[in-house]
């Protein structure tokens, strides 16, 4: 690259513009530091760049479903619900992207200029002071370094900006938010939310919290945003901005600011180290396209190549300092990885309000937060579970008869019984023996050591498991429903693609990599906020904390700066 190190030198520098790293970008432009923002697959437009999301079911040449022949040379991805033939344009294929699995891993991945962002499935719950206290409580991985009150006026600050949709529900394992509107729950997800309520003094059926504009207020107007449509089409990228994603909200916030140089096709080798400074410099870029080397540099360095990928990196940054990976010297860099047990659903039927069904679709349901072990030791199982829970009316086809018969009675069908059902999220615990780790074997076509995956279920989550069948199944029971089944996915660890850990948060520098600001204990101008910083998991979905960590670290980061100590 001939450019002078000059023009390759910026106040910040941010890997990865997904969820958390666009906040990281957004933060840093706002605040005046000129930003390079990089990305390892392609740009990503708002608008200019989801080619399906007004495309009518007819037009998708297989309507929707993916061919046989993608799904066989692609059995990781072909497992994820969104990857479908109007959205696998937005997801990384098995064969262009190959990893190592010494026990089975479902790694979905999304590389692009946005990242996941595009595709995810929007809920954002907070987290409370239960879920920060959980590792010191139980001494099952270890203490965060940080409360809910630390992140509180953070998970504020971002829900305005982001846009949230909930209700103030009260309840002290799960903290209201700054809410527009909530989206209306169906007659029967009601007639469940006031059942429970009456039945279980600890368990509570809630409006699921997420990331869509139901009134948007004048900060999204100003994003360029306009109210959701109740489309449920967000995986293809919304042409309203109507739910949050990078593309949409905090990237071309920070592009108004003039301060951001957005860098797609920017496969991150390592982090640059230097001896003498005894801090990072920059960081060492190999280009999508021409496979050329070349380097950045700047002051302050943020990795939010998400969970998996900044483990990677780091772990690929090695020195003389550090041989065994950037801030590396407990040696659990890649190691205590965890994720969410997604593999309990539970459906039924319900014969009641027979004169009712819905109209419209809505991007939400029902969502029942955590009620085991929350205040007390209840289980045989550390921590617990949230479960979503939905309701739906659907017709009934019969299929009886011949010719015009058979026709005619497809053609009027009546609508059937109320279908209701959950799935689990069970908090699984980081253990030392789920790790990442550099393929000595293998590399990349860039020269970047592929992952290898070591991780799996343990006991805890197979009593987990059986304890969310036996409480959903006992309520589901009283409520009235009937023909309940319960169904083990057995899907592999990754499907949840909540992927959390192998650079954990900490007090101690000889049992983490990252302090309460989410800075390198070692290497004091290094910050980590996607979800490999994270030091539990909690129940909730995890986006939403990602972005409040990051804009927490970001304003800290900048303190730091003016003060001259980083």
């Amino acid at each position: 690259m001939g450019d002078s190190k000059e023009k390759r030198s910026f106040d910040a520098i941010v890997i990865g513009s997904g969820m958390s790293g666009g906040w990281a970008a957004k933060e840093f432009c706002e605040k005046g530091f000129k930003t390079l923002l990089l990305e390892r697959g392609r740009d990503v437009k708002h608008l200019k760049d989801y080619p399906t999301t007004n495309m009518y079911p007819w037009e998708f040449r297989h309507r929707g479903e993916i061919p046989h022949e993608i799904q066989e040379k692609n059995p990781v991805v072909s497992r994820c619900y969104a990857f479908r033939e109007d959205a696998m344009h937005f997801f990384v294929k098995d064969t262009e992207h190959p990893y190592t699995q010494e026990k089975p891993f479902d790694w979905i991945r999304g590389y692009q200029v946005g990242g996941k962002s595009i595709m995810w499935a929007r809920q954002t719950q907070r987290w409370s002071n239960f879920d920060f206290e959980g590792p010191a409580r139980d001494g099952f991985a270890v203490d965060w370094p940080i409360r809910y009150e630390d992140l509180a006026p953070w998970y504020s600050y971002v829900e305005k900006f982001a846009g949230i949709s909930g209700n103030k529900d009260g309840l002290p394992n799960l903290p209201d938010g700054e809410f527009l509107p909530p989206l209306e729950l169906s007659c029967v997800e009601n007639y469940f939310k006031d059942f429970v309520s009456k039945n279980y003094k600890d368990r509570h059926v809630i409006y699921a919290r997420c990331a869509h504009l139901t009134e948007p207020q004048p900060i999204h107007l100003q994003q360029g945003r306009g109210q959701c449509q109740k489309r449920t089409l967000c995986q293809r990228g919304c042409p309203f901005g109507g739910y949050y994603n990078s593309n949409s909200t905090t990237i071309p916030w920070a592009e108004k600011t003039g301060n951001l140089t957005l860098r797609p096709f920017s496969v991150v080798h390592s982090i640059l180290y230097d001896e003498q400074k005894k801090k990072a410099v920059g960081v060492r870029v190999i280009d999508a396209s021409t496979k050329e080397s070349f380097e950045f540099f700047a002051p302050v360095i943020f990795v939010n190549a998400s969970a998996i990928n900044t483990n990677l990196i780091l772990l690929n940054s090695k020195s003389n300092r550090f041989p065994n990976g950037l801030g590396n010297d407990n040696g659990l860099l890649g190691k205590y990885f965890a994720f969410h047990n997604y593999r309990g659903h539970i459906s039924a039927k319900y014969d009641g309000f027979k004169d009712s069904t819905t109209d419209g679709r809505s991007p939400t349901s029902a969502y029942i937060p955590r009620f085991r072990n929350v205040f007390s030791q209840q289980t045989d199982f550390l921590r617990g579970y949230a479960a979503g829970f939905f309701s739906g009316r659907f017709p009934a086809h019969d299929k009886n008869g011949f010719g015009n018969e058979l026709k005619s009675n497809l053609i009027n069908s009546k609508l059937g019984p109320w279908v209701v059902g959950s799935h689990m999220m069970g908090e699984t615990i980081p253990k030392e023996s789920n790790t990442l780790q550099l393929d000595p074997n293998k590399s990349d076509e860039w020269g970047v050591p592929v992952m290898k995956m070591s991780i799996a279920y343990d006991d805890n989550d197979e009593k987990m498991l059986k304890d969310f069948f036996e409480q959903m199944t006992e309520m589901y029971t009283k409520a009235g429903f009937t023909n309940i089944e319960t169904t083990d996915t057995k899907q592999a660890p990754g499907l949840d693609i909540h992927e959390m850990g192998g650079v954990r948060m900490g007090k101690d520098p000889k049992t983490s990599l990252l302090n309460k600001w989410n800075q390198m204990h070692e290497c004091a101008n290094v910050f980590v906020t996607d979800g490999a910083c994270m030091t539990s998991t909690s129940t909730q979905n995890p986006s939403l904390t990602y972005m409040a960590l990051t804009a927490r670290a970001v304003d800290y980061a900048v303190k730091q700066m003016k003060k001259n100590e980083l």
